[in-house]
């Protein structure tokens, strides 16, 4: 009995010591595992969604009014709808299935139901729902839930925010968007490219989390709060809406009136480089941004086409390479040399044959004689390209391919805040293209002297004549102005524009572009009345493979008014506006009948809204009553010019 009651003492002892090893090996050794797996049958994580930061637009302060920002995104509360497959008994499924797929308006049942029957204990049913679809789904579901003793929470909604655009397609390619589902991994939006792309980290917030318990008592609404959602920072632009408004809306009467495949426009504060507007036609809508994607031929209108295209530019670049002959003028004083030439001299433009050219270059019409005020307002190729060959013989390839570089940015990227800005193309001697042959030869120094032979994008056009404008500043064009997290600043723009052209050259520069918009000049459509004005126009025309197509031009004119303090430079672009022959006009396709007159518009408009006063009260056309000859500026200057080469050039 003894020897029994022993055995059974120690089984006992040796059950109870098995017992409170497992209770130790449970509540202690094992007691995070145990843990998470009783949380994970009984409880959830759920995600919440921060805002976020969102994209400010600049409103350009009156005189005596100070600047505003205004939100040009917003961020609206949305919600994602999700079910808990596994508390929701079977019998109560096709009911609940029938209700959501008509409410949902869902029409693929079939696909719609599987969610229901899959083992998980969370699954998504539809995404981006309004609070009244919400309202009408919680309504339905609580009573349902109650009755068939299913835990209120089987079926939840998780929040979160979707972009908004006020003011619809304003600034579209510029701002972009993203997209409907976010990344799977970290739970990000996705942009779809431009400044959503570019500031992606400083917009994006920290996600928030909140542990529910499964339960038929526990309402979605409590929770413990594990993280809170941090939101995202702002980016204030330098963009005003009004301006991009207004420059919209003229660029698209533009592209429409003279049939061009596309258009940009952009528009810069010369003396800061803020780039006030930035439009483009056709526009892109970020709210159906899928519709643009989906479709090669609207994709194409999802390009910030103002940085991303470079083409050859054409005249535009001709008022640059008389600051650069003006500058080497400059040098030589400096040294006690002569200069390379008289801006007021009479030089013979009637024969174009240039070293290393197997063609003589010409004139769009004939000039016997010219000098630099006439060679601009009729942009003459000859001309400059006589200029640029004494600029040559006298300060070198490498000091004329230098300047265009340092001084104007030609071939460099003008860092702007945008992704995909292209560099262009400034040849190097010495450098081969791929088929062998040399980027700069005998010829090339002409070319580039009209424009040709070289690549520019459209912001780097507008910087380069900023130069002139701004009276000798190279800018840094950006759009952003700053980024604030609440009331902590993050990052404000600091960069000062460098001094790269002495004043007095680019006064002379800007005398020659006044000419431009008067009679005699290729831009007299481009005369913004009231107000005084620089500019120029060009037209190129477009590669089609090795060779240059006979019917598809590029045309820009680039100009900035007031003349004497610029409000802003603007430059119009359009691509492959319809080659024709407008009868009383021109040719349709010339900078100075497809360009100018936008310039004109949105010139005339900005002017007014931006309160700046008129400067020229006299210049308006000859059948206006406020027209004054004498008083009107540039007037009695371009009509004596014109009487000059007329004097020079009517025996020929």
């Amino acid at each position: 009995m003894k020897k029994r009651l022993v055995i059974l003492a120690i089984t006992v002892l040796a059950f109870f010591s098995f017992l409170i090893l497992t209770f130790f090996k449970l509540q202690v050794t094992e007691h995070d595992k145990w843990e998470r797996l009783a949380r994970k049958q009984h409880y959830f994580i759920l995600k919440e969604a921060p805002t976020r930061g969102i994209f400010y637009g600049t409103s350009r302060a009156r005189p005596g009014q100070k600047e505003t920002i205004l939100p040009l995104v917003a961020e609206i509360e949305k919600y994602h709808l999700y079910i808990d497959p596994e508390s929701i008994p079977n019998k109560l499924k096709k009911g609940m299935i029938a209700f959501l797929a008509e409410t949902l308006g869902i029409k693929d049942i079939k696909s719609f139901a599987k969610d229901f029957y899959r083992k998980s204990r969370s699954r998504r049913l539809k995404m981006w729902l309004e609070k009244s679809e919400k309202e009408e789904i919680l309504e339905w579901w609580f009573p349902y839930a109650k009755k068939g003793k299913i835990p209120s929470n089987a079926l939840y909604f998780a929040p979160d925010y979707q972009r908004s655009y006020p003011f619809g397609k304003l600034l579209g390619q510029v701002l972009q968007t993203t997209q409907s589902l976010k990344d799977e991994k970290t739970d990000k939006a996705i942009p779809t490219g431009g400044l959503e792309l570019t500031f992606q980290d400083v917009l994006t917030g920290t996600m928030g989390k909140r542990r529910m318990m499964r339960s038929p008592r526990n309402p979605l609404e409590t929770g413990d709060v594990l993280e809170e959602p941090e939101a995202g920072a702002d980016v204030i632009l330098t963009i005003d809406p009004t301006l991009q408004s207004i420059a919209e809306e003229e660029l698209q009467k533009g592209v429409k009136k003279c049939k061009a495949k596309a258009g940009w426009a952009v528009m810069m504060d010369p003396q800061t480089g803020e780039i006030l507007a930035l439009a483009q036609y056709p526009f892109f809508d970020p709210s159906h941004y899928s519709d643009y994607f989906a479709d090669p031929l609207l994709k194409d209108a999802t390009r910030v086409k103002a940085i991303s295209d470079a083409n050859e530019p054409g005249s535009v670049v001709k008022p640059i390479n008389m600051a650069i002959g003006l500058l080497a003028n400059s040098e030589l004083k400096r040294k006690g040399l002569a200069p390379l030439f008289n801006p007021d001299e009479k030089i013979d433009t009637s024969k174009g044959n240039f070293k290393g050219r197997s063609k003589p270059i010409t004139d769009t019409h004939f000039h016997h004689y010219l000098n630099m005020w006439m060679a601009i307002q009729k942009s003459s190729n000859i001309y400059v390209a006589l200029l640029i060959d004494k600029v040559i013989h006298k300060m070198g390839t490498d000091w004329y391919r230098n300047t265009l570089r340092d001084t104007f940015g030609f071939g460099e990227k003008t860092g702007i805040e945008l992704p995909g800005e292209t560099k262009g193309k400034l040849p190097l001697p010495g450098k081969k293209h791929p088929n062998g042959a040399f980027e700069w030869s005998l010829a090339t120094p002409y070319s580039l002297a009209m424009g040709y032979n070289l690549q520019l994008n459209t912001l780097q056009i507008l910087r380069a004549h900023s130069v002139i404008a701004s009276r000798g500043l190279l800018v840094n064009p950006h759009i952003v102005k700053k980024i604030v997290k609440g009331d902590k600043i993050l990052y404000e723009f600091n960069k000062p524009p460098t001094q790269v052209l002495d004043k007095a050259i680019a006064e002379q520069v800007v005398k020659a572009m006044k000419f431009t918009t008067k009679p005699g000049g290729t831009a007299r459509r481009g005369d913004i009345w009231g107000y005084t004005e620089g500019g120029k126009t060009s037209t190129s025309h477009k590669l089609e493979g090795a060779r240059y197509s006979e019917n598809k031009h590029i045309a820009n004119f680039v100009g900035f008014s007031p003349v004497n303090n610029p409000a802003f430079i603007l430059v119009i672009t359009m691509d492959e506006p319809e080659c024709t022959y407008l009868p009383g006009i021109g040719k349709n396709h010339h900078g100075g009948n497809a360009c100018a007159p936008v310039f004109r518009e949105i010139g005339r408009r900005s002017l007014e809204y931006l309160g700046i006063e008129k400067d020229d009260p006299y210049g308006y056309p000859m059948q206006d009553p406020r027209y004054n000859l004498e008083k009107a500026d540039t007037m009695l200057e371009a009509k004596k010019l014109q009487e000059m080469y007329e004097s020079w050039n009517k025996k020929h």
